[in-house]
């Protein structure tokens, strides 16, 4: 990891990607399994988050989040999306179709969470940790993007969203923070609101309401405004999108960078 990074850009729902191994334990039609996979994945965050920055290192995670969902609570109990069988590993689809047994759920769990969701999160904090090393502070920008229209699942149903989303935590997102986001995008002309319709920011376990020198933000696109949501593939506005929020996050790391912790 370079010395300079600040941030870890935080890619979990980029894939599409279902192995073999586990395209067996779904009960999905491929049909039905690459319309769902059109309508649950962040297309393209990956790339558009992404533009070879130095203060900025990406962690992506590498397979569909139809596998194993890196943003849920390990244990169901504390995972409000559980009920709606989207817990870590979901048993339904985002249409409430049956997407693999609950049976094969539960004998699978401990497999794909030692695969998967541990490994991953072993990761992001050690990145943290590195960086917190050479900087005495660290941000999580947590990279997503959402549909015009609300899926099924989705708790906030909605129908007006604006074109960006910032989601923060109590804790770990200074006012400041979210403030110059807002700033930064509306001043390219952009519509945003906070904590709607997704709210909250990925925080690292091992600093989760223990370490507030370590700051998190979620940052979502509105896919309407880069692809086309039928087809999935990008359209003219991409280029456009990609150029704006690479300038909102150099200003946004321009700023953290000069930040004392105790301003957070």
């Amino acid at each position: 990891m370079m010395n300079n990074a600040l941030a870890v850009l935080h890619i979990p729902h980029a894939s599409s990607i279902i192995p073999p191994e586990e395209r067996n334990n779904i009960v999905l039609s491929d049909e039905a399994l690459q319309q769902e996979l059109l309508q649950i994945t962040d297309w393209f965050t990956d790339d558009l988050f992404t533009s070879g920055r130095d203060d900025c290192v990406a962690l992506r995670f590498p397979v569909s989040r139809l596998v194993l969902d890196p943003e849920r609570f390990e244990d169901d109990e504390k995972e409000e999306m559980a009920k709606k069988g989207m817990g870590v590993i979901y048993t339904r689809s985002s249409l409430g179709a049956v997407l693999r047994h609950s049976s094969v759920a539960d004998r699978e769990r401990e497999r794909l969470l030692d695969c998967y969701y541990r490994l991953h999160h072993r990761c992001l904090n050690q990145l943290v940790a590195d960086i917190l090393e050479t900087h005495h502070k660290a941000l999580v920008i947590d990279c997503h993007s959402f549909p015009k229209a609300p899926l099924l699942y989705e708790n906030d149903q909605r129908p007006e969203r604006a074109d960006i989303c910032i989601g923060t935590d109590n804790l770990h997102t200074p006012d400041w923070l979210c403030d110059l986001l807002l700033a930064a995008f509306q001043q390219r002309k952009y519509t945003v609101a906070v904590n709607r319709p997704f709210a909250g920011a990925i925080i690292p376990s091992n600093y989760y309401t223990k370490n507030v020198a370590v700051s998190g933000v979620m940052i979502e696109l509105r896919r309407d405004l880069y692809m086309d949501e039928k087809t999935g593939r990008r359209h003219a506005g991409y280029a456009a999108l990609k150029q704006a929020l690479d300038g909102v996050i150099n200003d946004l790391l321009q700023a953290f960078r000069v930040r004392e912790v105790a301003d957070a």
